[in-house]
């Protein structure tokens, strides 16, 4: 790193860099790095800042600029490696932020006499063998699981060198007993019996199945010769572990050999970058990337850190890297390969489809989130209105139905965050009460509603609205009061005129602005749970009517009306159905009387409504 004096303008500093392949540092007047970039030409790039044609979020980094530091180096590759350490180390406010990897899993081949190999998150320089890191953490674990049905490796923290062993330290453990371990603690297993199958372990992990099912094929081959069938068997066993867990991958083709593979999702804000490791042909890992743009970034300046990060990062050495468009720099140690046909394409495209998949996701959760937080505000504002002391997150509404007194029901409501909880709605029957008396059957069915939520232990609502003024609020006050929930439940009526909120033992109604949330969500209640009871009365009414238009007809008893009911939904749809339909329904015998019948009793209404029948 090269500071220039902070005594030095800008301008000066500029011109003093080379024209070099390197990385700058942009630093504040704190002299806190904001920003990091390389460039081909330090001098000519640095320059660009302060032409006098940068606009937008640029112009503000500049003029936050009170210093530069700059660092030459060989190539442009190394200037990119650079660049993506100095971010991932200052973590600079105007840059593309790489995070480091120190929160991802590894897996680690420990650096002793008979290693372990376990999952880790710190990477200790102890010249243990690393793999990954892995971006699932249950990934890690099919692996562990998949190397500990194949091979039997300790997994205690004992110091296995040899002269321990000798002297004869340990003793066998319950892995041992359990066929879990080959007991190397008590000399049972030779160091280099257990250096082959560490060795079949870092290939797998390398993502070389296909070598080790190979030399386990070999191996069981040798086994059969030498009539050794339990070994050869223990093999077998081994190999259809390998073969379902390959079968899990996704195989591409045999002919790639090792390649790494990267698509760009672009939107004005962000990029989505996936990448995919392929090591003989399968899919041996994915990740997904968001990148959040603070300059206005460029995908093609954008993918070459990515790329670079990321091999970095998962300790690729891949010489051939697949990506939809050739980026501007180079990244050292591979190729770009732009396919237009064949299996890389393919290949392109599944990666592709990933970073679409991640896009979607990644709306539907803002969108999730957006209507989350609309929400919250809308209860917010209907607890200030109405001056609750919690948010209302479960609200019922109660409204009677009945025509001149006939078939009384009522019917409640249930909003769950300020939507309809369809599943919770309920329908009454109004069963004590006579004659059409609306306050009455409203207590009626608020008792019956609050007494069963009560007996069978479940949430009450913190708000209820009552479709009507003061009579049937305090009808259903009434009810509260017996169940003792009068305070514990805050009740509402509205009244339909105009519009007025009715608060128990208030004489003065609440007007709520005709445009405001409050009052949009109160209606809403209302309006529900008014089309909810008329449908129910309707149904109940054509049941009723049905029943009488059947009565006395022989052969159609409660069962084939029921059925007709459930098929044609009522009494005037029944009339207008042509023999074959009421013949498909209820037989040919059945439909012939009822359509006999139906049109004897429609003629004796028309004889009486025209005097015919004294």
């Amino acid at each position: 790193m090269q500071p220039e004096s902070s005594h030095t303008s800008l301008s000066e500093q500029v011109q003093a860099l080379p024209g070099t392949p390197g990385v700058y540092l942009f630093l504040d007047k704190e002299d806190k790095v904001i920003y990091v970039g390389k460039a081909k030409n330090l001098r000519k790039r640095v320059s660009s800042y302060f032409s006098g044609r940068v606009e937008g979020k640029t112009r503000v980094l500049v003029g936050r600029i009170a210093n530069i530091d700059h660092v030459v180096v060989e190539s442009e590759s190394d200037a990119l490696l650079l660049e993506n350490n100095l971010i991932k180390k200052y973590q600079p406010r105007y840059n593309i932020l790489l995070k480091d990897d120190k929160s991802y899993p590894w897996i680690v081949i420990k650096n002793e006499h008979f290693p372990r190999v376990f999952m880790t998150r710190n990477v200790v320089r102890d010249r243990s063998e690393y793999f990954g890191p892995y971006t699932s953490v249950r990934m890690v674990h099919t692996l562990l699981d998949l190397i500990r049905q194949l091979y039997p490796l300790r997994t205690c923290k004992l110091n296995l060198n040899p002269e321990n062993i000798a002297a004869g330290k340990y003793k066998e453990c319950l892995e041992y007993h359990l066929g879990k371990c080959m007991a190397p603690c008590v000399g049972k297993q030779t160091e280099e019996e257990y250096s082959r199958d560490i060795q079949s372990v870092r290939m797998i992990l390398k993502g070389h199945i296909r070598e080790v099912t190979l030399h386990l094929k070999s191996l069981m081959e040798e086994y059969a010769r030498n009539l050794l069938f339990e070994k050869a068997q223990v093999i077998k066993e081994k190999l259809e572990v390998l073969e379902k867990y390959r079968a899990r991958s996704v195989v591409v083709t045999p002919k790639i050999r090792e390649a790494d593979v990267f698509s760009v999702i672009d939107r004005e804000k962000f990029a989505v970058i996936n990448f995919l490791k392929i090591v003989n042909g399968a899919v041996v890992q994915s990740h997904t990337i968001e990148v959040k743009k603070v300059l206005g970034e460029r995908k093609e300046d954008i993918l070459p850190l990515i790329v670079s990060d990321i091999r970095q990062r998962f300790s690729s050495n891949s010489l051939e890297t697949i990506v939809a468009f050739r980026p501007g720099e180079k990244v050292a140690g591979t190729k770009w390969t732009v396919p237009l046909r064949g299996d890389k394409k393919k290949l392109l495209e599944l990666s592709e489809r990933n970073a679409k998949y991640y896009v979607l996701e990644k709306e539907k959760r803002e969108e999730r989130f957006l209507k989350k937080h609309s929400t919250e505000r809308r209860l917010e504002q209907l607890r200030k209105d109405l001056r609750l002391q919690e948010l209302p997150r479960h609200i019922e509404c109660f409204d009677n139905s009945n025509l001149q007194g006939t078939h009384p029901v009522a019917s409640c409501v249930v909003f769950r965050d300020a939507r309809p909880s369809k599943k919770d709605y309920r329908h009454f029957n109004i069963k004590t009460v006579r004659g059409p008396d609306d306050y009455a059957s409203m207590e009626e069915v608020v008792n019956r509603r609050y007494k069963r939520l009560i007996e069978k232990g479940k949430e009450l609502p913190q708000l209820v609205v009552i479709d009507g003024g003061k009579g049937q609020l305090n009808a259903a006050l009434k009810s509260l009061a017996k169940l003792g929930l009068e305070k514990k439940i805050v009740l509402i009526g509205i009244a339909k005129r105009l519009e007025e909120i009715y608060f128990p033992h208030d004489p003065v109604p609440l007007y709520l602005d005709k445009n405001s949330e409050s009052l949009k969500i109160i209606q809403q209640l209302r309006d529900e749970a008014h089309r909810f009871g008329i449908t129910f009365h309707r149904k109940k009414r054509s049941q009723d009517l049905l029943r009488s238009e059947m009565d006395g007809i022989p052969g159609i008893g409660p069962k084939t009306t029921k059925k007709l009911l459930e098929h044609f939904g009522s009494v005037a749809r029944i009339k207008a159905q042509n023999p074959g339909a009421l013949e498909a329904v209820i037989g040919k015998a059945k439909a012939k009387v009822l359509r006999r019948e139906l049109r004897r009793k429609d003629k004796e209404e028309d004889d009486l409504r025209a005097g015919n029948i004294g």
